[in-house]
């Protein structure tokens, strides 16, 4: 009985360790395995997401990555609205694995509730996307703008269960995710 409830101790004092890890993986302690560095970083409020960016002064072009956590038949979005703080009228980068296990990611506008969810053009211009999977989260690389001169933007970030024949399918639409949209300022 004694050995049992030392192995049910273990057991437990180990799981609770890894929680406490796991919840403070703040975007300014966490390395990149690719080991680019990013200056600034926020935690988003939901979704369990977290944007980390390097703003270009120079070329007012930013680059980004965004990271969350899901698994992986799921998929992940982060997208700038140019004009409010909804998904609708969001330029969105989206992300998520085929079957095979490799990784797409790509530009889609959002222009209905209904969006196709396929690759299309930005109103801004977008390169070096790429996108990773690891350790149950998704991370989505990329380079943007130049951003109109604007340094704080609405962004809206998403993520949804399921890809049916490489198209990601409607994520929920209540709780966390219809609450995941901010603004953000480059410059900070």
């Amino acid at each position: 009985m004694m050995a049992l409830t030392s192995k049910y101790i273990l057991l437990t004092s180990i799981l609770l360790s890894l929680t406490l890890m796991s919840s403070t993986q703040t975007c300014s302690n966490y390395t990149f395995s690719n080991k680019q560095v990013f200056r600034s970083c926020s935690d988003l409020p939901v979704l369990q997401g977290h944007l980390h960016w390097n703003y270009m002064p120079s070329t007012k072009r930013i680059q980004i990555a965004y990271r969350a956590t899901q698994t992986s038949t799921g998929w992940i979005a982060w997208a700038i609205n140019p004009t409010a703080t909804a998904m609708l009228g969001s330029q969105a980068l989206v992300a998520f694995r085929y079957p095979n296990g490799s990784m797409t990611a790509y530009p889609t506008p959002i222009t209905s509730y209904n969006p196709s969810m396929q690759p299309g053009t930005l109103s801004f211009k977008v390169s070096k996307i790429s996108a990773t999977y690891a350790n149950n989260e998704m991370i989505i690389f990329a380079e943007i703008g130049p951003l109109n001169k604007r340094t704080t933007i609405n962004h809206v970030w998403q993520a949804g269960s399921s890809v049916l024949n490489n198209v990601p399918q409607i994520h929920p639409t209540s709780g966390a995710n219809i609450q995941s949209m901010d603004t953000v300022d480059f410059l900070t």
